[in-house]
């Protein structure tokens, strides 16, 4: 299967089924067999979903991609079993991290719910227009997305961890931030944006906010 299949669904799959690492194989970069260059579209996912693991709190060295052609099977031993040592080093997937296993599973339940949105956006504002490692590193690592990815995706990504908190039950801006370690300011931000779209509605008599 062509690199450039493996969806960011795919990764979190992997997380939410309770792995606690995923190596992408692929084929070398600028050796692709079609135009596509999918390899290329698999490096940019790798480099998008750590940002997300980074932002709901996990390890991005959880994941990794290595290109390499059908004729490194020695090369493709040495990577797996490096990478096998550094997951064992890393511990399980949210322990090492301070998750406990319901926090962990609402966390990756809010990635799994905004996947479609991301795509979208990575389609129309993260793609890299110059096919080269240099240039993927130089732009996932730089300020402009950084600030990209806070502005798009990750506020959009906090409010949907307190959505899915809010279904368990009503909570306060203090308790929310607590939870998901935010400013209380940020908190604030987002209810009052999630308030106005009617997705939360504010208790007077508990003093909390509650989903509408």
């Amino acid at each position: 299967m062509c690199s450039g299949r493996v969806d960011l669904k795919f990764i979190l799959r992997a997380f939410l089924n309770g792995l606690d690492g995923v190596l992408i194989g692929a084929c070398k970069l600028n050796e692709c067999n079609y135009v596509t260059h999918g390899n290329y579209d698999a490096l940019g996912n790798t480099y998008l979903f750590k940002k997300i693991m980074e932002r709901i709190g996990l390890n991005p060295e959880r994941l990794r991609i290595e290109f390499m052609s059908g004729a490194d099977g020695n090369l493709l031993a040495e990577v797996t079993n490096d990478f096998v040592k550094q997951v064992k080093a890393l511990g399980p997937l949210g322990k090492s991290e301070g998750l406990d296993e319901k926090s962990l599973k609402s966390k990756l339940e809010a990635v799994n719910k905004l996947v479609p949105y991301i795509k979208l956006v990575e389609r129309e504002r993260l793609r890299v227009p110059v096919k080269s490692k240099e240039a993927y590193h130089q732009f996932f690592n730089g300020d402009e997305a950084n600030r990209l990815f806070d502005e798009l995706i990750g506020d959009k990504l906090s409010i949907s961890q307190i959505l899915l908190l809010l279904r368990e039950s009503p909570l306060s801006t203090g308790k929310i931030s607590e939870m998901l370690g935010l400013n209380p300011s940020e908190v604030s931000k987002h209810m009052n944006s999630s308030s106005r779209h009617g997705f939360v509605r504010y208790d007077e008599s508990q003093k909390c906010y509650a989903l509408a």
